[in-house]
């Protein structure tokens, strides 16, 4: 069974990290003393879970953790430097800092490491997260044990949640445009001057009737969505966006 490591100091761990073509040794001491730090780990560096969801959401929610009090967010996981440093660049994870477990002994010293020889993965971590402050750990969620690679409590909302209930996150926006549209770039400049971030999905001539069709029932761009819900054009953006 899994332990709970609440009130216990985590491991003192020193990891090898490759930064600048240089190997350099960063401690337990350097990541946590004096800090109060996210920390969640999976599984590996590339996998479904960890690629589509576990990892972006932390590095979409950096700026709402700092916040609220949070100095660093770790994502650790039983893989090399090398590993963790492309999977970083991959996911353009520029506000987690990435923290390879390559023998296991940090994911061992709190009592998550588990066998996936099954997978051909060797020993593992088991999915977890918890927040430390100066190096105790203050709150720890462990995914529940049962077959399969459970994500139903360690997620970055789940965290800011428990830190801060009343924080906002910021809005899912996706914007489906084409290039050269003026009502497309009113749109985009709307959003800008809102300070709102957004997601541009340019769509070519081929395409576009029918892919704004079929998820909009719309067949002009451009086409907003904000948190999964169709706002429509520039026009209707404009009235949303002053209520």
């Amino acid at each position: 069974m899994l332990k709970n490591q609440e009130g216990q100091r985590v491991p003192n761990v020193t990891f090898r990290i490759r930064e600048n073509n240089e190997w350099k040794n960063v401690t337990t001491d350097d990541l946590f003393a004096g800090k109060t730090v996210v920390l969640f780990s999976l599984p590996g560096a590339f996998t479904p879970t960890c690629s589509s969801t576990h990892l972006p959401r932390y590095n979409e929610l950096a700026p709402v953790f700092k916040a609220n009090g949070v100095d660093a967010i770790l994502c650790v996981s039983v893989n090399d430097t090398f590993v963790m440093n492309e999977w970083a660049k991959d996911q353009e994870a520029q506000n987690i800092v990435m923290i390879p477990d390559g023998n296991g002994e940090f994911t061992d010293g709190m009592g998550m490491l588990v066998d996936k020889a099954d997978l051909g993965f060797g020993k593992r971590s088991w999915r977890y997260s918890m927040l430390v402050k100066d190096g105790v750990v203050s709150k720890m969620f462990i995914e529940p044990e049962k077959e399969g690679d459970p994500f139903e409590v360690s997620d970055a909302d789940t965290m800011l949640n428990h830190i801060a209930p009343a924080a906002k996150t910021p809005d899912q926006v996706v914007v489906f445009s084409k290039v050269g549209c003026s009502f497309c770039a009113k749109a985009k400049n709307l959003l800008s001057q809102q300070g709102i971030d957004y997601i541009d999905v340019p769509l070519d001539n081929k395409i576009r009737g029918k892919v704004l069709g079929a998820i909009s029932g719309e067949m002009t761009a451009p086409q907003i969505f904000i948190n999964g819900k169709l706002i429509g054009g520039a026009e209707a953006l404009e009235k949303y966006l002053v209520k």
